[in-house]
C-alpha cells in the first residue's frame, strides 16, 4: 500500500470568530492510500488551537509505513500508527479515514452499510453562526434560512446580545457552542437559565475544559444539557466526564478518526451519555467520513465543508440541515479539483 500526501489550505468563506479567536483559512493535509488501483481519500484539517500544522503533520505522515501492510488488519495498522508519536491526531485521523475508505471500495460498500446504519437516522446538522457584529450576523442567519437549527458562537462580552440579534432574523432552535468562554459557574447557570428562555436546545462547553467540578456543578443544576466539547478529545477522556456532562462532541480530527470516533459513541451511550457528532472547518472528504456515523448520533453539526470555498471533493450533502449520505462505496467522496 503506498501513502501520499500534500498541504492544503481551506480557505473559508467568511471570518471565523470563536471566544478564541478569529482566522480566515486553515491548514490541511490531504492524503491518500494506494492499492490494486484503488484510491482511499483522508483528511487531516488543523485549526490553529489544536495545536498542529502542515509541518508537524507532514513529519508524522513520513514516519508512517504502510508498504507491508495488509489494509484489512486496520486495528493492527492503526495501532501502530497511534504509536509513532503522541498527539499528532488530525494526522491520526488522515490515515485512518484513507484506510476506511480504500477498505469500503475495496468491499464495494459505504461505511454505514458495513456498520449496518440506517442513514434515515441521520439527525439534522445545524448551521453555525460566528461571532461578529450585529448587521453580519444578521446577514448570516439570513443566508442560513432552511436550517432548522443553528449553532451559536458565543463566550464573549456581547452574549445575549449576539442571541438577542440572532432573534430578531429568525425563531428555529439553537445551540450554543461557549467554547470555554465562561469563567464563573454561578453566572453561568444564570446565563443557562435565560438561555433556556430563548429557544436554546443546549449548551457546549461553557467554562474551561479541566474545570470538571464546576461542570459538574453545573450539569446537576442545568435546565438545559451540558455537552463537552474541549473536555473530550479521545476515548480514554469519556469515563470521566460521566456526571460533569450530559453528552460529548465528538470530531475526527480530535479522536485520530472514524475507528476511535464509533468506539466513543458506544462507550458514551453506554454510560448514559448522548453524542454531537461535531467537525472542524473541513472539506467534504472528512465531513463524508464522519457523515457515516451520523445514524448513531443525537445532534449533528456537520456543516464544515460549507464554510470553506475551494472543496476539492463532492461527497456527502447537507442541505437545510438534512445530511445526505452517499451510496458510493467507503466513505463516499470523489476528486472534483486537484491541489
Amino acid at each position: 500500500m503506498r501513502l501520499t500526501y500534500h498541504p492544503y489550505t481551506l480557505e473559508l468563506r467568511r471570518t471565523f470568530t470563536l471566544a478564541t479567536g478569529s482566522r480566515t483559512s486553515t491548514p490541511a493535509m490531504l492524503v491518500e492510500v494506494e492499492q490494486d488501483g484503488i484510491i482511499g481519500y483522508g483528511e487531516a484539517s488543523m485549526p490553529p488551537y489544536l495545536g498542529e500544522s502542515q509541518a508537524t503533520a507532514e513529519a508524522f505522515l513520513a514516519r508512517v509505513e504502510l508498504s507491508q501492510a495488509d489494509p484489512f488488519r486496520w486495528d493492527k495498522i492503526l495501532d501502530a500508527v497511534d504509536h509513532l508519536a503522541p498527539g499528532n491526531h488530525a494526522a491520526k485521523a488522515a490515515v485512518d479515514i484513507a484506510l476506511h475508505d480504500w477498505v469500503g471500495k475495496k468491499l464495494g460498500l459505504p461505511w454505514h452499510r458495513i456498520w449496518g446504519l440506517d442513514p434515515e437516522k441521520a439527525p439534522v446538522s445545524s448551521m453555525t453562526i460566528t461571532i461578529d457584529t450585529p448587521d453580519n450576523i444578521r446577514a448570516r442567519v439570513k443566508g442560513a434560512e432552511g436550517f432548522p437549527v443553528l449553532k451559536i458562537k458565543l463566550g464573549s462580552e456581547r452574549d445575549k446580545e449576539i442571541v438577542q440579534t440572532v432573534r430578531e432574523v429568525t425563531d428555529v432552535p439553537l445551540r450554543v457552542d461557549v467554547n470555554q468562554g465562561w469563567a464563573d459557574r454561578e453566572e453561568a447557570l444564570r446565563m443557562v437559565e435565560w438561555l433556556a428562555t430563548q429557544g436554546v436546545e443546549l449548551v457546549e462547553q461553557p467554562m474551561p475544559k479541566e474545570r470538571l467540578e464546576d461542570h459538574a456543578w453545573l450539569t446537576t443544576r442545568s435546565p438545559l444539557p451540558i455537552v463537552a466539547d474541549e473536555s473530550v478529545v479521545r476515548l480514554s477522556d469519556i469515563r470521566k466526564l460521566r456526571g460533569a456532562f450530559h453528552g460529548i462532541n465528538v470530531k475526527l480530527m480530535k479522536c485520530t478518526g472514524m475507528r476511535e470516533a464509533y468506539r466513543m459513541i458506544l462507550l458514551a451511550h453506554d454510560l448514559g451519555m448522548k453524542v454531537m457528532l461535531g467537525c472542524m472547518t473541513e472539506t467534504s472528504c472528512a465531513i463524508s467520513a464522519a457523515a457515516q456515523l451520523a445514524p448513531l448520533v443525537e445532534w449533528a453539526d456537520l456543516d464544515g465543508a460549507l464554510l470553506i470555498a475551494n472543496d476539492p471533493f463532492r461527497g456527502a450533502t447537507v442541505h437545510d440541515g438534512k445530511i445526505t449520505l452517499p451510496q458510493d462505496a467507503g466513505i463516499g467522496v470523489e476528486r472534483i479539483l486537484d491541489q
